[in-house]
This record gives structure tokens, C-alpha cells and sequence, in this order.
């Protein structure tokens, strides 16, 4: 377990919990409190990666130059106009 770890109560599904029960035992644990862990882990380390790529993409908001913007939407105009 976590080295300073914290109680408290969340609600699952009874299906959810007969899961975890299942995968801790196969791993060896008493409980599905390492587990949850693991996962808040990965999903904290998800949204971390997500808020980078949003902020990377912000950055980029502005990048082409003027000319560079009014040529791409030509050429995007001039494509979308032979699919009709």
C-alpha cells in the first residue's frame, strides 16, 4: 500500500467490486485498495498528458503567417469544392 495513505469510501457497482476482488486475489492482495490506486495513478497521468497536448495545441493557434493561412484556405476551399 501507499506509504501515507488516506481512508475513505467511494460507491461502486457490485459488479465492479466482484472484479477488483477477483484481480487482487490473483495478484495477491488482500484488498482492491492497491488497485484503485493504480488506476487513479494512470488516469491522473492521462489528464496530465491531455492538459499538454491542449496547451501545445494552443501554442500553435496563430502559427501560420498571413499569406501561409489565405493560401491554405484556398486550397482547402479549391479541394472541398470538387467533392461536390
Amino acid at each position: 500500500m501507499y506509504d501515507s495513505a488516506v481512508r475513505t469510501t467511494i460507491e461502486i457497482r457490485p459488479e465492479h467490486r466482484a472484479r477488483l476482488l477477483e484481480l487482487a486475489g490473483r495478484r495477491g492482495y488482500k484488498g482492491f485498495s492497491q488497485l484503485i490506486g493504480e488506476a487513479l495513478d494512470g488516469y491522473l497521468q492521462a489528464q496530465a498528458a491531455q492538459a499538454e497536448v491542449r496547451k501545445h495545441a494552443r501554442m500553435l493557434r496563430g502559427a501560420l503567417s498571413a499569406k501561409d493561412a489565405k493560401t491554405l484556405r484556398t486550397a482547402t476551399e479549391k479541394i472541398r469544392g470538387s467533392w461536390r
